[in-house]
């Protein structure tokens, strides 16, 4: 059994950040959760939720008193800039002896990445989640509306991870020994088509569902009247129609990590079917 530590986790009301508090929660583990606006955190009973900033290091002194772990964010103020604090945020976190850091890979390198891999005084752990099983929620209006799903390239493949296991390799790394130093690409169990995603959503909501394929043009007028920008639009014909490799591997990083399997997005689905069904 592992010792019972406390752990500040910071962007704690984001996507990942609720299933890093909640796996370490599962695993008996003491969580402070920073935020901006402590009122507005609405998270679980028992965690305690203290106010900083990380553009404001000295403001997270009080919140690791006690800590010996950190999950970092690389982005953070007002328009989620990039960090540049990084330097004096491990600073403040080695004096108050954290032992251990994780940081949620943005994406690309940033400077606060780039100054947890530089640090000596800390075992740090990159974690590298590729697509989020949570994106499908982008279908629900239309699938509640008109029954289908309308997408581009339809038939590339991604190896989609659910959220909870990038929370749980997270909360390993964080409280047991053997990670420092690590990168952890964190993927599914499966590799998946559009239609693959499609088929489960239909079978968790018990209706059918039906897959429409956009050309690419199509696709860019949806975008945009979607209200996306030029650069995201180039972002997301890049991303589909010429997934990365890394996007289309599977690997066993969360089974080798945590000792469990990776979740499949048949139990994403599942978890998440009412959001498909129609009020």
């Amino acid at each position: 059994m592992t010792q019972t530590q406390k752990i500040l986790v910071t962007g704690a009301t984001g996507t990942v950040g609720r299933q890093v508090v909640a796996e370490l929660l599962a695993r008996g583990h003491a969580v402070r959760a920073l935020t901006r606006d402590a009122a507005k955190a609405d998270l679980p009973a028992g965690v305690e939720v203290v106010q900083g900033d990380l553009t404001d290091p000295d403001s997270l002194i009080p919140a690791l008193e006690g800590v010996t772990g950190v999950h970092l964010i690389t982005f953070g103020g007002a328009y989620f800039a990039p960090l540049e604090t990084g330097p004096r945020i491990l600073e403040v976190a080695r004096a108050a002896g954290v032992r251990r850091v994780t940081v949620l890979h943005g994406g690309e390198a940033t400077p606060l990445e780039e100054a947890v891999r530089a640090d000596g005084g800390v075992d740090w752990t990159v974690l590298m989640p590729v697509e989020f099983m949570g994106n499908a929620l982008e279908w629900a209006d239309g699938i509640v509306a008109s029954g289908e799903v309308r997408e581009p390239f339809v038939s590339r493949l991604s190896a989609m991870v659910h959220e909870g296991d990038i929370g749980a390799v997270a909360a390993v790394a964080l409280t047991e020994e053997g990670h420092g130093g690590q990168e952890y690409v964190i993927t599914g169990p499966e590799l998946l088509t559009v239609g693959d995603k499609v088929a489960h959503l239909a079978a968790a909501r018990g209706r059918e569902i039906a897959l429409v394929e956009l050309t690419e043009e199509q696709a860019v007028a949806q975008w945009r009247a979607a209200g996306h920008s030029q650069d995201v639009i180039g972002f997301l014909l890049e991303a589909y129609g010429n997934t990365p490799e890394v996007g289309r591997t599977v690997l066993d990083t969360v089974v080798k990590v945590t000792g469990q399997p990776a979740r499949t997005f048949g139990q994403w689905a599942t978890e998440h079917a009412d959001v498909f069904r129609a009020g």
